[in-house]
C-alpha cells in the first residue's frame, strides 16, 4: 500500500482523501513510479468539482509528476530502473506511487531538478503549443495574457520575450503586477481597477492585440473579444470563473471577422512525436536560461486540502510543487 489523495465525491477541498491505496502490479507494458515531485494546476481543482471527467469513483487525480523509475515491464524497452522521468496529461499523480505505461513518460535531462521537471511539464507545454501551434508569436506583435503572475503566466512572459514579443498581462494586485514585469510583462493592467480593452487599446495606439490567451473563462470572456483587432484570434483555455456561456458565432463578424479556438494540452501531446516535441521545447528554453520555473510554493502531499484552497483564493503565484 502507498499513501495518495482521492476524491471518492465531487466537491469542494473537504473531499480530497489522504488515504491508504493499493497501486497494484506492474503490466508488462508498465513501470512503477515513485514519484518525487507533483505539481499543481488548475485541472486539478476542475477535476474535484466534477468539471472535467475523471472516470468512476473513488479517484486519485492530479495530472503531472516527476519520479524515479523502481520497476520496469517485461514488455518496456526505453526506460530502466533508476531512470529520472517526468510526465503531464495522466490522471493519478496525487500518490506517492503509481503503476503507469510509458506512452506519457519523458526522461530528465541532466541539469533539471525533479522539483523544476515536475511543475514545467504541463505549464510549460501549454505555454509552447500556445506560442508555436494555436497563434505562432512573431518579433513585433503584442499579445495580451490573463493570469499574467500564474505558473502558466510566468513561463509565457518570458518565453514570449524571448521570442521578441510585446507582452500585456492582466493580474490582480501590485504584487502581482511586479511579479509579472520582473518575469518579462511589458504592461502589467490590474483588472479588477482598470478597463482592459481600453487599456489594451491605449496601449496599442487603437489597434488592439493579434492575439488573446484567456484562462478565466467565464468572467473575461466579452472583455477578451474587445480587445482583438480585425481577424484577431482568442485562445480561450481555461476556466478559472466557470465555462463560458453558449454563444453564437455570428458575435464574432461585427467585431472585426474574429477567430475564437478552445485548444487542448491532450491534444497537442496525443502522439509520441507531438509530446516529444513540446517536452524538447520547455527543456530547451530552461537549460538555455531563456524560462526560468519560479516554484514559488511547497506543500506535502498531506496538505492537499489547502493547497487547493490557496490556488482557489488566488493566493499562489509561479509554480507550486506537492511533496509525497
Amino acid at each position: 500500500m502507498t499513501k495518495g489523495v482521492r476524491i471518492h465525491e465531487f466537491g469542494g477541498t473537504d473531499v480530497l482523501k489522504y488515504e491508504d491505496v493499493d497501486i497494484g502490479n506492474v503490466g508488462d507494458d508498465e513501470v512503477r513510479l515513485r514519484q518525487t515531485a507533483i505539481g499543481l494546476n488548475y485541472i486539478d481543482i476542475y477535476q474535484r468539482i466534477g468539471l472535467y471527467p475523471v472516470g468512476d469513483l473513488p479517484a486519485i487525480i492530479g495530472m503531472e509528476a516527476a519520479g524515479i523509475i523502481e520497476e520496469v515491464g517485461s514488455g518496456v524497452s526505453e526506460f530502466n530502473v533508476g531512470d529520472r522521468v517526468a510526465y503531464a496529461m495522466e490522471l493519478g499523480a496525487y500518490a506517492e506511487e503509481r503503476i503507469m505505461g510509458t506512452d506519457r513518460l519523458v526522461h530528465i535531462p541532466d541539469g533539471i531538478d525533479d522539483q523544476t521537471a515536475a511543475t514545467m511539464m504541463l505549464q510549460g507545454m501549454t505555454v509552447f503549443y500556445l506560442l508555436h501551434r494555436t497563434y505562432k508569436v512573431k518579433p513585433g506583435d503584442t499579445i495580451l495574457f490573463y493570469a499574467a503572475a500564474g505558473g502558466v503566466g510566468l513561463i509565457m512572459c518570458q518565453w514570449a520575450k524571448h521570442l521578441g514579443a510585446t507582452v500585456i498581462g492582466c493580474v490582480g494586485s501590485e504584487e502581482k503586477a511586479a511579479l509579472a514585469k520582473a518575469n518579462g510583462c511589458d504592461h502589467p493592467i490590474l483588472y479588477r481597477d482598470e478597463n482592459v480593452p481600453a487599456r489594451v487599446k491605449e496601449i496599442t495606439n487603437g489597434e488592439g492585440v493579434p492575439v488573446v490567451y484567456d484562462s478565466i473563462g467565464k468572467d473575461t470572456f466579452e472583455d477578451s473579444l474587445n480587445c482583438l483587432r480585425p481577424f484577431g484570434l482568442m485562445a480561450t483555455f481555461g476556466y478559472a470563473t466557470g465555462p463560458i456561456d453558449p454563444i453564437s458565432p455570428a458575435i464574432l463578424a461585427p467585431r472585426g471577422s474574429l477567430y475564437l479556438t478552445r485548444p487542448t494540452l491532450a491534444t497537442h501531446t496525443g502522439t509520441r512525436e507531438l509530446l516529444d516535441e513540446c517536452a524538447n521545447a520547455v527543456f530547451n528554453v530552461v537549460q538555455n536560461g531563456y524560462v526560468r520555473i519560479a516554484v514559488n510554493q511547497t506543500y506535502s502531499l498531506a496538505e492537499i486540502a489547502q493547497t487547493h484552497t490557496d490556488m482557489e483564493g488566488r493566493k499562489t503565484t509561479g509554480s507550486t510543487v506537492i511533496i509525497p
